[in-house]
């Protein structure tokens, strides 16, 4: 279990976003990888998908999305990860199979929580 402790002396605001199927703890000044978004460098984008958002005395939880709520964001660059290697092998069969996969990604910086 957590440290109650731990959210005690935060002054800036948190939240948890929603993209890409996954969930994202995530502050202002945060740099994220996240799934790849469509844009260019330097775009700003927002997110709207915002489950939870601590001001450091209140918290605001969305059922699922806090409704107004959203993350302003600037995507830094775009690339792709180190390659993921999958090997399936069965022993006595001669069965082998190498596969290798890069998944892409956006890096992603936060730029302002509103609420």
């Amino acid at each position: 279990m957590p440290n109650k402790k731990a959210f005690d002396n935060i002054n800036t605001m948190l939240a948890v976003i929603e993209t890409g199927g996954k969930q994202y703890l995530i502050k202002e000044g945060d740099k994220i990888k996240i799934e790849k978004l469509t844009g260019d460098s330097e775009k700003k984008i927002k997110f709207d998908q915002v489950l939870l958002i601590f001001d450091g005395e209140k918290t605001f939880v969305g059922r699922p999305y806090l409704k107004g709520a959203n993350i302003e964001a600037r995507i830094l660059k775009t690339g792709r990860s180190r390659k993921v290697i999958v090997f399936r092998y069965h022993s006595k069969t001669r069965y082998r199979k190498k596969k290798g996969h890069r998944q892409h990604f956006s890096e992603v910086e936060i730029q302002k929580i509103n609420l």
